[in-house]
């Protein structure tokens, strides 16, 4: 078979970026005046995500030194909901292999599954908090504020998520997942935060933006009575800086690699276009349409979790044997989302995969087909795109090519390069 000759460009996407990290968030924290709440001796607890946000063991030592300057003692928790298989010790591990660790941070790491309920909403649903949160004199959520890749609203994922799914642990995620799957997510977050708020001792927040380039773009510290408006406001900025592709439709979109620390559904819904309906939600006719997706690996820090797999139509037999099932199977059903761990049509190599998928595009030949390659979701700056696709004209992101057209090369084994 004839396939298309690809083309690496670059994309040139807006590209706000902060350049002294430790510096903004110390001065963040200070315009908070922490000291008039958090007193010499005092615990707090903050919260560290299973999301591979740039630059987070920085963000989260600078936080934690700016306590230690209060005289405070702070700790990290773990705050991942089901991530891990919903196990302490493995939520642990996940969040060490993205460098958050008790030597780099200069804080202990306390790691438990259980919960204690603080209250209920006033539609009644209880509130859930991490055991060792609900035991310090503190607690600071930190969080990266970005569009949600089921959700869509004024709020989405960030700060109120990171209190409703985050510090609720494994417990929390079972019982809101349930409510969200008859009840609006932005009713069901903002009631779950401000009770939390009336009851938990939540002292400050931390929002994180990142550009298209997975690159700090802005760090903001936030009282918890702004919690709502100052995220509203962030996910309107971290909106507009999101990654996308270079084109809104085309045949076949190749993903080389998905996993939890790049997006909770693996692959961003966001980048490459497919949402699950969801109670509640607007459509979503602007985003980008391609008739196939292949998702050829798991990346090494999501550690078996496949959460997402079920979004593609083609996969490889390799990524299948690295799936833990277990854990992949826990996520999903936690999220009541069980088509997130479908099981794709999967063969051997990449080139069996490529070559089924462009037999199924319609009229036109293999070799005219629209194709993308990318690395992952958070990392679209440099891709390739068929011929076809370079010809588009109407294009959604301004880019340059980098490379002359080339066919599609394998290895020995009938896979694809490295991109």
């Amino acid at each position: 078979m004839i396939l298309p000759n690809m083309i690496r460009v670059r994309q040139h996407l807006d590209r706000p970026i902060l350049a002294d990290i430790p510096g903004s968030v110390q001065s963040e924290l200070a315009r908070l005046d922490l000291g008039r709440r958090i007193k010499p001796g005092h615990t707090v607890a903050l919260t560290a995500g299973s999301r591979g946000i740039a630059n987070i063991p920085i963000v989260l030592k600078a936080v934690a030194d700016h306590l230690k300057k209060l005289g405070a003692k702070p700790f990290l928790v773990p705050t991942m909901g089901s991530h891990g298989g919903g196990v302490a010790e493995k939520q642990r591990s996940i969040i060490e292999s993205y460098g958050i660790t008790e030597e780099f941070v200069g804080i202990p790491i306390k790691a438990s599954m259980e919960t204690l309920e603080v209250g209920t909403t006033e539609q009644g649903w209880p509130v859930l908090l991490d055991r060792h949160a609900s035991e310090a004199d503190h607690i600071g959520v930190v969080a990266r504020v970005k569009p949600h890749t089921s959700f869509h609203g004024p709020i989405e994922s960030g700060l109120l998520k990171m209190i409703l799914i985050g510090l609720g642990k494994h417990n929390g995620a079972l019982i809101y997942h349930r409510i969200l799957l008859e009840q609006p997510y932005d009713t069901v977050v903002r009631s779950v935060t401000r009770t939390m708020l009336s009851k938990a001792a939540i002292a400050f927040g931390v929002g994180i933006v990142e550009n298209g380039y997975d690159e700090t773009a802005m760090i903001e510290a936030v009282h918890p009575e702004e919690f709502e408006s100052r995220e509203e406001e962030m996910l309107v900025h971290a909106r507009r800086l999101l990654p996308k592709l270079p084109v809104k439709t085309g045949d076949l979109l190749i993903v080389d690699r998905i996993g939890k620390e790049i997006s909770g559904s693996g692959m961003d819904t966001n980048v490459v276009g497919r949402k699950r309906a969801v109670r509640g939600q607007p459509s979503m006719s602007d985003l980008p349409n391609f008739r196939l997706i292949f998702v050829r690996e798991l990346s090494p820090k999501t550690q078996g979790n496949a959460s997402g797999i079920g979004l593609a139509d083609f996969t490889t037999k390799r990524l299948i044997e690295s799936m833990n099932y277990r854990d992949t199977v826990t996520n999903v059903l936690t999220a009541g989302y069980p088509e997130g761990a479908f099981i794709p049509v999967y063969m051997d190599t990449d080139r069996d995969v490529i070559e089924a998928a462009l037999k199924i595009i319609g009229t036109r030949q293999p070799n005219e087909g629209r194709v993308v390659r990318i690395l992952d979701t958070l990392h679209v700056d440099e891709v390739e795109i068929s011929e076809s696709v370079l010809s588009d004209p109407s294009p959604v992101t301004r880019y340059e090519p980098i490379t002359t057209p080339r066919p599609m090369s394998f290895n020995a084994l009938g896979n694809l390069p490295p991109l």
